[in-house]
């Protein structure tokens, strides 16, 4: 399921880039702001910072930027567990990334996301696809999170983080392999309903809100003209 996951990831994000780059051109302009002096710098700044956001909602912004420093972490924290990289260790820390809290505070800017979504006027606006991104973000950090918190504080240690590097590194050389602290550890069936709900998000992901994250460039320009 993995590799099926992967490949509906590529060929239907990249599907629905070329769909959207080779529609013809909008009729009128779509810029709604003046196009300020130091252009780029300000498209940057529209990209990572929000400032729409933080004027207008402040509290939804906060929410905003820890989410998105917390996808850069967990990011990283995965390179992390393919990869023992020294880059990465810049400020000194034991993989994973966070020990566990990293996630949970995915998880509350994810729930904030969610419940949002059920008050007016965000309500009215949302759409069934937009539950399902939510609710299938928030399972995979906390199954996630779930397997650091049983290493740590459970003591479920059989599946060390050397297992994971095996694990993941063995995906992407083509010859899946399952370490014995994986497949004889007690909570090792958190590690699979990480990784099967982890598929279901790249199967949704071309046909859902996730595409910002590749269009976040073009729009903005549109938007600054």
């Amino acid at each position: 399921m993995v590799y099926v996951a992967a490949a509906v990831f590529v060929v239907g994000t990249a599907a629905r880039l070329i769909k959207i780059f080779t529609a013809p051109a909008h009729p009128t302009t779509l810029q709604i702001y003046p196009t300020p002096k130091g252009k780029f710098l300000t498209l940057l700044s529209d990209i990572f910072l929000f400032p729409t956001v933080r004027r207008h909602k402040p509290l939804l912004w906060v929410f905003l930027i820890v989410f998105h420093i917390g996808l850069i972490l967990l990011f990283i924290g995965h390179l992390e567990l393919i990869w023992d990289v020294s880059v990465f260790q810049i400020i000194p820390h034991e993989p994973f990334l966070g020990k566990g809290y990293l996630g949970l505070i995915l998880a509350v800017c994810l729930l904030y996301f969610l419940f949002r979504r059920f008050i007016s006027p965000v309500k009215e606006l949302s759409v069934p696809e937009d539950y399902y991104l939510l609710i299938l973000l928030f399972l995979i950090v906390i199954f996630g999170s779930e397997m650091d918190w049983a290493r740590r504080i459970y003591f479920y240690e059989e599946m060390t983080v050397d297992d994971y590097r095996v694990y993941l590194s063995s995906l992407l050389a083509l010859r899946p392999e399952l370490p014995d602290g994986i497949i004889f550890s007690g909570h090792s069936f958190m590690l699979v309903l990480h990784v099967f709900i982890a598929n279901l998000f790249l199967i949704f992901f071309p046909f859902s809100q996730s595409m910002h994250s590749f269009l976040s460039i073009p729009i903005n320009k549109l938007r600054r003209g």
